[in-house]
């Protein structure tokens, strides 16, 4: 049996990347392939029980500062429960796997925003993911600003719409912001046969139409 191909999407929240996310999958689906999608942190019952903690503004009011090593170890350990429960089984049977944030982000957010630097990055993704990486990377560059007022806005719709926060690493500084975005385009510099950077500000629908175009010119059996 042929093994899948593991998609993930990156960029800063209100990059467009879960939204791209969710269209992939569903032309993919109807082109017949058998699609298994899932969103870091979260996607596992351990994983969404960690997305709580990481992602609500309010988990610092509770439990008090939420160290940077702490927080990196919290996402390895979503990784690894997603890799071992999901990913992996997913693609030993054939399927495309797409991700929403996989340790791109833990190294732009945690590597470069949190300032941990990318080598103990990268030294728990082998310690703790088996080195497992990506086959293709969609990584969404919309102007940083553009990015920043989108991820705002909708997390306060989100909050008033379904009464859960999801906003803690919202409430960071714009430099915080600027260190991730550099450290995006360090990743994509040093790894361009992996990572696809989307920098325009084209439409939604012009963005999908170039990921199917990537896709297909590297997977035989997606047409664009």
């Amino acid at each position: 049996m042929t093994r899948g191909y593991f998609i993930t999407f990156e960029g800063l929240d209100g990059s467009g990347k879960t939204t791209q996310l969710r269209l992939l999958d569903a032309s993919l689906t109807a082109a017949g392939h058998k699609v298994v999608s899932l969103r870091q942190p979260g996607g596992t019952v351990l994983g969404d029980r960690i997305r709580g903690i990481l992602l609500d503004s309010r988990s610092e009011d509770s439990l008090g500062p939420i160290a940077p090593a702490t927080e990196m170890a919290l996402m390895f350990a979503d990784r690894a429960q997603a890799i071992a429960e999901i990913i992996e089984p997913a693609l030993t049977v054939g399927n495309i796997v797409l991700c929403d944030r996989y340790t791109d982000s833990s190294e732009a957010y945690q590597g470069g925003g949190r300032q941990l630097g990318s080598e103990r990055i990268l030294a728990m993704h082998a310690a703790a993911c088996g080195n497992l990486q990506p086959d293709l990377t969609i990584l969404l560059l919309p102007s940083l600003e553009a990015s920043l007022r989108r991820a705002r806005r909708r997390n306060q719709r989100h909050t008033q719409q379904q009464g859960t926060d999801e906003n803690r690493f919202e409430r960071e500084s714009d430099e915080f912001y600027r260190r991730i975005y550099e450290k995006y385009e360090e990743i994509a510099a040093r790894e361009p046969r992996r990572v696809l950077p989307i920098r325009d500000e084209a439409t939604i629908d012009q963005i999908h139409t170039r990921i199917l175009e990537v896709i297909a010119a590297r997977l035989p059996s997606v047409t664009a």
